[in-house]
């Protein structure tokens, strides 16, 4: 596993994003783990947590793409942050945009903030972590409306590994299929419990053998087969 991988899944912990214990999903599943990028709050963080997304993009799509696209709301300042990354990172000027949940009819008019996109665009869609795919659903349409453009794929953080909408693949998979174009996260729930089982991280082990089996019992009910 590549180091800033293994940095980043330490970045999660410390940064209380990522937690370990008994939680109960927006979907109704009762998970021992839970991700929640609003944790993010400090400059540091997220200047921290662009460059961790510049260097998986970088990694997964290269560099000939023009726009980052983060859909409302959190995708916001993920587009902001990596944009100015891939900047110091590789010294190519990506722009962002995002839309906005209710078009505006005065000023800066329309369904989207920052950059427009128009013909020729290659766009990245960024966004903190995919579990049904329903924010491609709405925000895809709304890319490929502004002209001929071309999605190069998506990138999360985490690949939670269970299973999407569909009940039977991935929903990153789920996304592959439907739209046509790869997706992507910094890291999977595989390399969060290769890199954290039985290591202390933040001061503390996090995931010690009674999370490793609630893990492994969930992903024996939900886990992508």
């Amino acid at each position: 596993m590549e180091s800033y991988k293994q940095e980043f899944i330490e970045f999660m912990v410390e940064s209380d994003v990522l937690k370990f214990g008994d939680f109960t999903l927006k979907s109704g599943r009762k998970s021992p783990f839970f991700m929640n990028a609003g944790a993010y709050v400090t400059g540091t963080q997220l200047m921290r947590l662009g460059e961790y997304y510049a260097k998986a993009i970088h990694d997964n799509y290269g560099t000939d793409f023009d726009v980052l696209f983060g859909p409302a709301y959190k995708g916001i300042p993920l587009s902001v942050a990596t944009s100015i990354a891939f900047s110091k990172l590789y010294g190519k000027e990506i722009r962002y945009c995002s839309n906005r949940k209710e078009i505006k009819d005065h000023g800066d008019t329309g369904i989207l903030l920052g950059s427009s996109i128009k013909d020729g665009d290659r766009v990245v869609i960024i966004e903190d972590v995919t579990t049904s795919g329903k924010s491609i659903e709405e925000t895809f349409p709304i890319i490929m409306a502004q002209g001929k453009v071309e999605i190069i794929g998506l990138m999360v953080s985490l690949n939670r590994m269970e299973v999407g909408l569909g009940g039977e693949k991935s929903a990153l998979d789920e996304i592959r299929e439907k739209y046509g174009f790869p997706a992507n996260a910094i890291v999977t729930m595989e390399d969060v419990v290769e890199h954290l089982y039985n290591r202390p991280c933040a001061g503390k082990v996090v995931i010690d053998d009674t999370i490793k089996a609630a893990i492994d019992k969930y992903y024996e009910q939900y886990g992508i087969k």
